[in-house]
């Protein structure tokens, strides 16, 4: 057991009872439980406890989103445990918690009130009373999973989300502002999510970034893959310029077709962040072919090694993650791709966010 094992509360009756769970577990067998990954603990005994909000209210492209963290849960069954960068891993726990059902409930009312006032702006009007229930709702949203995340943070647990759409994270990332002077985010994603109030929605998945800019502790914001935006963003970057950093996946492909290593523009991407970084991960920042139904796909994106080089470059220099999200990913009823990635991108995840804190 490590030091930062040592320091934390133990949730479970005694130390033997976990050890025991992990000694009798056969991690090369099936999938026997109905947990995240067919793994055998409680919540009380993980180190790393999962918040799913499948929300997607104010999607503007392809839904879907809304029931990832069950596909994802699904597909994680056939998830193997053995993992080449952190083997033991998983000994530490990683939970999912059950839906909120009236979350859920709230989204879907949010999203029917969406589309009404979608269906209005394409006819150049807008339904004001529907685009306040949205962002009330949205609000609440945030609220509730920023409640939800304080409650195990203060229990010394280490807090994710799955999603959902991208908008889901931000009440984790409050809840972590106020247990951590300074920090920085690390944003794999097609997209820079900092419009303001896109569409009239305040909580947009396309705003996300732009709100957490009002979040004085996130001192640095890393996005790295992005290949689609608008002039509005563009001056919202510069404005931050020395507090954003933009990695293009245009420069980033276009280093390496001059020569440039990955290794070596990984390691100036962490350069630039802070020793405690939190992993905002949209699928989209993908290659498509490893995400087809997400919301918004976009051509190009990172291969499946490159972006593990790049998290695993986060742990090997030292820095702390003291938190993620995984967001945006969708399944269709003919393709459960996206679902299957989705689970080994979770797992991968949950591995590194505990060997960066020593539960190697």
């Amino acid at each position: 057991m490590s030091l930062i094992q040592l320091h934390r509360p133990l949730y479970f009756s005694s130390v033997s009872e976990k050890e025991e769970k992990i000694r009798v577990f056969d991690s090369s067998g099936l999938a026997v439980s109905d947990e995240l990954f067919g793994l055998p603990f409680t919540a009380e005994e993980s180190e790393l406890i999962i918040l799913p909000v499948p929300w997607e209210a104010t999607v503007s492209y392809r839904p879907g989103t809304a029931i990832g963290p069950a596909a994802v849960l699904e597909a994680s069954y056939q998830v193997d445990l053995q993992d080449a960068y952190n083997p033991s891993g998983w000994q530490s726990g990683f939970y999912l918690l059950q839906e909120d059902n009236a979350l859920v409930e709230l989204g879907k009312s949010a999203r029917r009130k969406a589309i009404k006032h979608l269906q209005k702006l394409e006819k150049g009007k807008e339904s004001k009373r529907a685009l306040q229930q949205v962002n009330a709702a949205t609000a609440t949203m945030v609220k509730t999973v920023e409640e939800q995340s304080s409650r195990w943070l203060e229990q010394g647990k280490v807090v994710a989300i799955l999603g959902g759409d991208h908008s889901t994270p931000q009440g984790l990332i409050q809840a972590l502002a106020k247990h951590h002077s300074s920090f920085g985010i690390l944003q794999i994603d097609a997209h820079f999510d900092l419009r303001k109030a896109y569409e009239g929605f305040t909580h947009s998945h396309a705003s996300i970034m732009h709100n957490i800019l009002d979040v004085d502790e996130v001192k640095k914001l890393v996005q790295v893959g992005i290949r689609d935006y608008c002039d509005e963003e563009m001056a919202v970057v510069s404005s931050f310029r020395g507090r954003i950093h933009a990695f293009f996946d245009r420069e980033l492909r276009r280093s390496m077709l001059h020569g440039e290593n990955w290794w070596t523009i990984c390691r100036r991407i962490v350069s630039t962040l802070p020793k405690k970084v939190y992993i905002s991960f949209d699928i989209d920042g993908m290659d498509p072919s490893l995400c087809p139904n997400t919301g918004t796909p976009v051509p190009g994106g990172f291969q499946w090694e490159e972006v593990l080089m790049l998290l695993e470059t986060v742990v090997d220099s030292g820095r702390e993650i003291i938190g993620f999200d995984l967001v945006e990913v969708s399944r269709m009823a003919e393709n459960e791709w996206d679902a299957i990635v989705g689970a080994r991108m979770l797992f991968k995840l949950c591995n590194l966010t505990m060997a960066s804190q020593g539960n190697d």
